[in-house]
C-alpha cells in the first residue's frame, strides 16, 4: 500500500552476535512501541536481511518530516532508556536517514521489500518522474508486487549530537535517495532486479553511482492504531 505519511526515517544497522537477541526482543517490546507512540510516527517496521547489509532494515513512516526533528522526538534521543542503552552500543554499521516521500504506491502490504540506496545528478523533480515512468509500468505488469516508494533524503538532517547517536559511535550513514520495492515474495523482487528494477535500467532513468540494495523479509510492523486499540 502506499506509505501512510509524508516522513519516512530509514535505518539500516548490524549488530554484534552476543547482543542479537536482546536487540530483537528490545526493538519488539519497547524500542518501536515507545516510537510509533510520539506525536507523528504513524506506523514502524522491521525487516531481516536475505541477501543485505547490513542485517536489518527499519522504517518509520511519518505525517511528516518535521516530526522526525520534532521536540518530542529530540527529546526521546536524548533521553534513552537503560535497554536502550545496553542495546545501541552494539550497533554496527548504522546508516540512518530523514526522508520526504516524493511518491509512493500500492495496495496492501508486502512481506519483502527491496531497498535500494543511490544518488543522482538529476534535479529531484526530473528523477522522480523518470522514475515513476518505469516503475508504475512495472508495478502493473509484474505479478506479485504491491508497493513502490521513492524517498529523496535530507542529507543534512538529522546530524546533531544526541545521546543515542553517541551510544553508537562516529557519525552514520546517510542515503541521498531510497527506494523501496514491496513484493508477495521474494521471487518477484529477485525477478525485478534483473528487469525494470535493475541496477542498469535504475542508471537509464537517472540512479547514479554505487547502487547499492538489499532484499529484507518483513519480521515486525506496528501502528499507532494497534497501540491505541491495545491500550
Amino acid at each position: 500500500m502506499a506509505l501512510l505519511g509524508k516522513g519516512v526515517l530509514a535505518i539500516w544497522n548490524g549488530i554484534k552476535p552476543e547482543a542479537e537477541d536482546d536487540f530483537v526482543a528490545w526493538h519488539v517490546r519497547e524500542h518501536i512501541p515507545e516510537r510509533v507512540g510520539l506525536p507523528g510516527f504513524l506506523r514502524g517496521r522491521r525487516y531481516v536481511a536475505l541477501d543485505g547489509h547490513p542485517k536489518y532494515f527499519n522504517f518509520y513512516e511519518t505525517a511528516s518530516a518535521a516530526d522526525l526533528s520534532s521536540a518530542a522526538y529530540q527529546a526521546r534521543l536524548n533521553a534513552p532508556t537503560d535497554w536502550t542503552r545496553q542495546v545501541v552500543a552494539h550497533f554496527l554499521d548504522t546508516s540512518r536517514t530523514i526522508c520526504d516521500v516524493a511518491w509512493s504506491t500500492g495496495l496492501g502490504e508486502g512481506g519483502f521489500i527491496e531497498a535500494i540506496s543511490f544518488e543522482t545528478a538529476l534535479a529531484p523533480d526530473a528523477l522522480t518522474s523518470n522514475l515513476t515512468a518505469q516503475l508504475n509500468a512495472a508495478l502493473a505488469a509484474a505479478p506479485g508486487i504491491v508497493g513502490v516508494h521513492l524517498l529523496q533524503g535530507q542529507t543534512q538532517a538529522g546530524q546533531s549530537q544526541t545521546a543515542e547517536r553517541a551510544l553508537r559511535g562516529g557519525p552514520d550513514k546517510v542515503a541521498a535517495w531510497i527506494l523501496l520495492v514491496e513484493g508477495s515474495e521474494p521471487e518477484s523482487l529477485r525477478k525485478l532486479r534483473v528487469e525494470a528494477g535493475s541496477n542498469s535500467e535504475l542508471e537509464r532513468h537517472g540512479a547514479a553511482r554505487a547502487i547499492s540494495r538489499g532484499l529484507y523479509a518483513l519480521q515486525f510492523a506496528l501502528t499507532k492504531t494497534e497501540i491505541a486499540n491495545s491500550q
